[in-house]
């Protein structure tokens, strides 16, 4: 079993067409430092964006997806706001201050927050504060996943156009997203976090 780390952030938003983004933002990968996308648009259709074929074959055997790009995927952030470019995909959210559990969060020892026996001890806590929100579980291909999250902030603003077609502002997600065994907040959210994924 092979044991590999993602740190960074994760972002989720909702935009008034319908679409539903997840931008995986990770300085510090397997992989180097590199960026993904999860769209999911209005029919359900899911798409990932991803900076590299390796990144790209890795996630894509990770979660679920009817499409797969290749992309630069680049992103950029300006005191509150994010800017993403991915391909025929561009979006920008804005981050609002951090929320109490955000706060709660950070507290947290970063060691202990990246433990899997910790992830596992906050995965029902999780799901009550964050409806829809699971801590840990399977995914693809017989890799099993923790979520170790640090900070929590909200997002407050947000944009985007796929192929120079306006997506809307910012909602909530809903539907859920359904790349993989849970969802992001309904609320849109940044998330700092620590992904470890168990790879057979």
């Amino acid at each position: 079993m092979r044991w590999l780390r993602f740190d960074g952030w994760i972002a989720g938003l909702g935009l008034g067409s319908g679409a539903r983004l997840v931008l995986g933002h990770w300085p510090g990968s397997p992989f180097g430092p590199v960026s993904d996308v999860m769209a999911e648009d209005a029919t359900g259709r899911r798409t990932l964006f991803a900076a590299t074929p390796q990144l790209a074959e890795f996630v894509a055997a990770t979660y679920r997806f009817d499409a797969v790009q290749v992309v630069p995927v680049d992103v950029t952030r300006t005191g509150p706001r994010w800017s993403v470019d991915a391909g025929p995909l561009r979006f920008g959210f804005t981050a609002g201050r951090r929320s109490p559990l955000g706060w709660m969060l950070r507290a947290v020892p970063a060691g202990l927050s990246r433990s899997p026996v910790w992830v596992r001890l906050i995965d029902l806590p999780a799901r009550l504060v964050l409806p829809g929100v699971r801590t840990h579980g399977s995914a693809g291909n017989g890799r099993y996943e923790w979520y170790g999250a640090r900070d929590l902030a909200p997002i407050v603003a947000a944009d985007g156009t796929l192929d120079g077609t306006d997506l809307g502002g910012l909602t909530p997600i809903d539907p859920p997203v359904r790349f993989g065994f849970g969802s992001t907040p309904r609320a849109p959210s940044l998330v700092r976090i620590t992904t470890t994924v168990a790879v057979p």
